[in-house]
This record gives C-alpha cells, sequence and structure tokens, in this order.
C-alpha cells in the first residue's frame, strides 16, 4: 500500500475517514474485503491508534463498515443490515426500562456485564449507554455507575 502523507491539522480523524471513505468509493477498498489493520492504518497516516479509530468509528456509523469480532473490519456489503451492535443494547436497555424490568432509580447493569451479555468491546457498549443519556433515560453518576431516570409513560413519547 502507497504511503498517502500523514496527516496534520485539527480534526485529524475527519480526514482519515474521508480519505478511507474515498477509497471505498473509488473501489480500491471492495465489499466485503477486510481493511488494514489499525496498526497499519497508523503507520500509514503517522497518527495514533485513538485517532484511527476515532475515524472508522464515523465510516462504521456512516454503514460503510462494519466489525466483524476477531476478525476486524470490513467494507459493508450491499444490502448490509443497518442494525448497529450498539443499538442493539441500547433497544434491549430501552425496552427494560419501558417495561418496568429497569425501574427508576435502579442502578443500569455494568459495563462489564454488558459486554459480557452480547460479547461487545467496551467502546460499542458505551456508545449505547450514550444513546439513552441522551435520551434521557439513564443518567451517570461519576464513581457509581448509570442510573435509570423518572420515565413517565403518560408523558413520554415513544422513544
Amino acid at each position: 500500500m502507497a504511503s498517502r502523507g500523514w496527516l496534520t491539522g485539527g480534526r485529524v480523524y475527519v480526514q482519515i475517514a474521508d480519505r478511507v471513505r474515498e477509497r471505498i468509493r473509488s473501489g480500491e477498498f471492495a465489499p466485503g474485503q477486510a481493511l488494514p489493520s489499525e496498526a497499519e492504518l497508523c503507520r500509514e497516516f503517522g497518527v495514533a491508534r485513538n485517532t484511527v479509530r476515532r475515524g472508522l468509528a464515523v465510516l462504521e456509523e456512516e454503514g460503510l463498515l462494519v466489525t466483524v469480532p476477531s476478525k476486524g473490519r470490513r467494507v459493508a456489503a450491499e444490502g448490509t443490515p443497518t442494525s448497529y451492535r450498539y443499538e442493539v443494547i441500547a433497544a434491549w436497555l430501552r425496552e427494560a426500562i419501558k417495561a418496568g424490568d429497569l425501574p427508576p432509580g435502579a442502578q443500569v447493569p455494568s459495563e462489564a456485564v454488558l459486554r459480557r451479555r452480547f460479547t461487545a468491546s467496551r467502546t460499542t457498549v458505551r456508545q449505547a449507554l450514550a444513546v439513552l443519556e441522551r435520551e434521557g433515560l439513564v443518567a451517570a453518576a461519576h464513581g457509581r455507575g448509570r442510573f435509570v431516570l423518572i420515565w413517565d409513560r403518560e408523558t413520554s413519547q415513544d422513544v
């Protein structure tokens, strides 16, 4: 793979996403093909692994990439389902809250418990929890975990 030059400036992860997106659109990375490893992309772009991960996460959210456990990231094939693991975790927790299995004030299962239950990475679990925080269903208490907020069936819209 030819070196494309190190990236500098603000929001480097966006530049990485742009470059990988262009390579997908040009056909250099074909549907179903494995992406180079994070380490290879770090060397290619001259950035830290976290920066590469942020850039690739953007493309996963756009549906251009999928992560296959123990296999890495691949270019999404045509017709790949758009339901991501974090959405599945968030939906499961949302339903548990709505059904009353996790009543207001209850502690949400820990990240470790959710990781084991869904065989998901810490980042994926945190994405799911962030969705619920944005929806106002849970709140984080520093050092104590996350807790269910009051959810009123009468006044709440279907989230």
